[in-house]
């Protein structure tokens, strides 16, 4: 954390490809305080490609989210920062179960926990990207990465990758203390502590406890269905081993209590409500662990980096509908509920070389290897029907990407990767009777992109790339029975982005824009067969197109514009039969997929009379506005869920070390729908977000 005085401007970083956030450079008074420069741009660095490059170099889309606009913001965890993230659509009823779009493209349904089109990378450690529910604890920056990123991350990245980066240790001690309260009882308390322990070691730890009331009330009793907590910690230490060799380690542990994933009638009441017994989601819980190593050594020309890493996530979720809904479908009001238990261990190893930073040609080789095992039970309480299976995966792979000047002004960009993925899947059923099955399926298969970038002049950059995904096959997380267990098919996509990026030296804007083009072929589906209540993998394919635009503007020394504007235009390109809840046409728009989306955002600084008391007093603001337009909620297109405007804000008063600060979220009060199900003609669910908050906070930097 930086101390409190050093803190930047915040501006949000909200479309497509990479700009700088707006900074304030502190100038040292004579009295001790800071007095604030006009707002210049200031250059990210960035590892979206497994190396140290700057922001504007990166040939193709690229959103970066700084720690000061997470802390501004408020942002409590990553799917909310990704929700704000304009061309980013997620469809969720839940903590564990975000199905993520960039650009349009993503899981038709997911069929399974490991079924997503978007990798989450950890600190070079990949995690599913359904655990973007994981707090944003003491977090350096989020890279949203656009396009296919299959040379550098692997399967499951045709839409794209997320790439987080934690604060790291310090070589002298700093940390900082916060806290925060709202209504619905929701509280957050977070510290982190960070300086040497040795002439070579340097550690941080970091804590964060919250909590909240849900916003959907259980009318039986009148009280929210459950009370969310969350405890979040990370470790981490720092050995400078020598002059050109450092090893990380890092220790994470996250896990979410007591929160509910649920469907609620429509139309939703006021406040939204189920008919459930109270306490039936107390025992929800899901747990994810991180324990890795980064080791690097710089040689005369190369970096060498070492990561290898152990997850392990343990999940047990109740879902279900409630009374009202079961009594519409099947004329009984009883509970359909299902209990969800997995666990998953992951064990990987990635060992590349890259350019040193600021090297002429950027270039990364290395190779990958990994071996999950995962189990995923279920329990129907109605029926008594259960069903227990196993996954296990291995996967190897050699990857490389470099980018070459070919003349003082055209560079080319060029990557491989092909990898080597063997899957198992062992299961028993049982309905009235056990049935066991066993498969597997190999696959291998190379992925890459091309393109070039040229230098129209010093500030402004020119960029065409061409990008081959993959989504490997999988096994579904939802047979039933023997015949339900056969693989999907692997989804491939190919994608085309033009863009450009102009940001000049020393100057108080920048703006960025792109257009794309992506075919999937083969994207999942899931079937369902109402005479024999079984499921099988359904692919259908798709294609989305649009445009991206976003600019920065420094209006003053004290006041700061940022805007964007996402278009597109998504659709499936072929029929697909015999899909859960009916069939799907041709030409049917990709569920979740918004048109139009677009953010505006407007940041006040300036420093105050001397307040009696009050050492280097500072006013800070933040207005935001963020715009989703409709989009379907499912492959059938059976209705569209409403568009929706967000506006936040957040006053802060800077004294010192200390912080105070009142904020509020979606002022609105919008209800809008993070998902939607139509279950049967004319019988519609959807799971809805929070309305407003309003609340105060304060913290302290040491």
């Amino acid at each position: 954390m930086f101390p409190l005085r050093r803190h930047p401007t915040v501006v949000a970083l909200l479309v497509g490809l990479a700009l700088p956030p707006l900074s304030s450079h502190a100038d040292t008074r004579k009295d001790g305080a800071e007095s604030f420069a006009p707002h210049e741009l200031e250059s990210v660095t960035v590892t979206a490609r497994r190396g140290e490059e700057q922001a504007k170099e990166v040939p193709f889309g690229l959103s970066v989210i700084d720690a000061g606009t997470l802390e501004s913001k408020g942002n409590a965890d990553l799917e909310a920062v990704l929700r704000d993230t304009a061309g980013v659509n997620i469809s969720s009823s839940g903590p564990y179960d975000a199905n993520v779009l960039i650009r349009g493209v993503g899981s038709l349904n997911q069929i399974s926990q490991e079924d997503g089109s978007v990798v989450l990378n950890v600190d070079g450690v990949a995690l599913s990207a359904r655990q973007i529910s994981l707090a944003t604890l003491d977090m350096e920056r989020v890279e949203v990465l656009k396009g296919p990123q299959g040379t550098l991350f692997g399967r499951n990245s045709e839409a794209g990758a997320i790439n987080v980066i934690s604060r790291g240790p310090t070589d002298y001690r700093e940390g900082y203390l916060r806290g925060e309260y709202s209504q619905d009882n929701q509280y957050r308390l977070e510290g982190a502590l960070s300086g040497p322990l040795g002439e070579r070691l340097s550690g941080r730890l970091a804590v964060r406890q919250s909590g909240e009331d849900h916003w959907v009330e259980n009318v039986n009793d009148g009280d929210p269905i459950s009370k969310p907590r969350s405890l979040a910690f990370r470790g981490s230490l720092l050995w400078d081993v020598g002059e050109r060799t450092s090893a990380l380690f890092i220790a994470e542990r996250q896990r979410i209590q007591h929160d509910a994933s649920v469907q609620v009638l429509y139309p939703f009441g006021d406040p939204p409500g189920i008919d459930m017994t109270p306490g039936r989601f107390d025992d929800n819980q899901n747990t994810v662990e991180r324990y890795s190593s980064e080791v690097q050594h710089d040689f005369a020309g190369s970096r060498l980096t070492s990561t290898t890493a152990l997850t392990r996530t343990d999940m047990s979720l109740v879902t279900g509908y409630g009374r009202r809904i079961s009594e519409i479908l099947y004329g009984a009001p009883m509970e359909f509920m299902k209990e969800d238990d997995s666990d998953q261990r992951v064990l990987s190893q990635d060992l590349n070389v890259s350019s040193l930073p600021g090297a002429r040609v950027f270039w990364v080789a290395g190779l990958y290897a990994s071996d999950s095992r995962r189990n995923f039970d279920s329990f129907f309480e109605t029926t008594g029907n259960r069903q227990d299976r196993d996954y296990e995966t291995r996967a190897y792979a050699l990857y490389g990407e470099a980018t070459y000047p070919l003349t003082g002004r055209l560079d080319w960009t060029f990557g491989l990767r092909h990898t080597w993925d063997r899957k198992t899947y062992e299961a028993d059923y049982f309905s009235g009777a056990w049935q066991h099955d066993e498969r597997d399926l190999d696959d291998d298969y190379t992925t890459g992109r091309t393109g070039l970038s040229f230098a129209v002049m010093p500030d402004l950059n020119l960029y065409a790339m061409l990008a081959r995904g993959y989504k490997s096959g999988l096994f579904s997380d939802y047979a039933t029975q023997v015949e339900d267990s056969s693989p999907t098919d692997a989804a491939k996509v190919n994608s085309l982005e033009i863009g450009f990026k102009l940001e000049p030296t020393h100057q108080r804007y920048a703006v960025n824009g792109a257009v794309f083009i992506s075919r999937i072929k083969d994207d999942h589906l899931l079937g369902y067969d109402v005479a024999t209540q079984a499921t099988s993998a359904i692919n259908a394919d798709t294609r989305s197109q649009g445009a991206e635009l976003e600019g920065s503007l420094s209006l003053s020394q004290d006041l700061a514009l940022s805007a964007s504007v996402t278009y597109i235009d998504a659709e499936i390109t072929s029929d697909a039969p015999g899909v859960q809840g009916g069939d799907v046409e041709s030409g049917n728009r990709v569920p979740q997929a918004a048109r139009w989306s677009g953010d505006l955002v407007l940041t006040y600084q300036r420093e105050l009379p001397d307040f009696p008391g009050l050492p280097y007093p500072m006013l800070k603001a933040r207005a935001g506005y963020h715009h989703v337009g409709a989009r379907p909620a499912d492959p059938q297109n059976h209705f569209d869920l409403d568009h929706y405007d967000l506006v936040d804000t957040r006053v802060t008063l800077l004294t010192g070390n200390a912080e105070f600060y009142v904020y509020g979220d979606n002022l609105l009060n919008e209800r809008y729908e993070l998902s939607g199900y139509q279950l049967a003609p004319g019988v519609r669910t959807g799971a809805m977000h929070r309305g407003r908050t309003i609340g105060v906070g304060a913290g302290y930097y040491f």
